[in-house]
């Protein structure tokens, strides 16, 4: 599973790319976690305006493609971008188009063959498998996560 933000503080290049470009050249001089979100400083951005004029500028990290994650149950987002999604018993749900990282778990942004789109944590429970030479992820989804037919427990019996 991807490790968390303060496990990959130490992997962030000092000046990374930035999208769009002319919010950059960024170069970052601090950096810490704080309620499970990363936290940046950047040189000559001293004040809540200049972070404002930031909002939603995406920093790129290049990674060797060749080069993977120190644990075995961890991936870099560009492995996953573009997985086939299949359930346990080989039922296709989708094509992870992006991951969404969030404070309390990674999720898997996924388009269907419809064009929506599901979410699906990343999490051991429901993820089960991870095959990137077979280019899928299996995941085993409680009722409801995929499709509408949640199961209702009730402790009353119907008449």
């Amino acid at each position: 599973m991807p490790r968390q933000p303060e496990q990959r503080l130490h992997e962030i290049e000092l000046v990374p790319h930035t999208d769009p470009a002319s919010a950059g050249p960024l170069t970052i001089e601090t950096g810490r976690v704080h309620s499970g979100r990363l936290l940046l400083r950047f040189e000559g951005v001293s004040d809540r305006n200049g972070a404002e004029a930031l909002r939603n500028t995406l920093l790129i990290a290049e990674i060797d493609p060749e080069e993977l994650p120190e644990g075995e149950d961890e991936y870099y987002d560009h492995q996953l971008i573009d997985l086939d999604v299949v359930t346990a018993d080989g039922t296709e749900v989708g094509r992870i188009t992006e991951i969404s990282h969030l404070p309390t778990q990674d999720l898997f942004i996924v388009e269907r063959p419809d064009g929506s789109e599901v979410l699906i944590p990343f999490v051991e429970e429901i993820v089960a498998e991870i095959d990137l030479e077979e280019q899928k992820a299996v995941i085993t989804p409680p009722p409801g996560l995929i499709d509408d037919r949640a199961e209702i427990a009730s402790s009353r019996d119907e008449a």
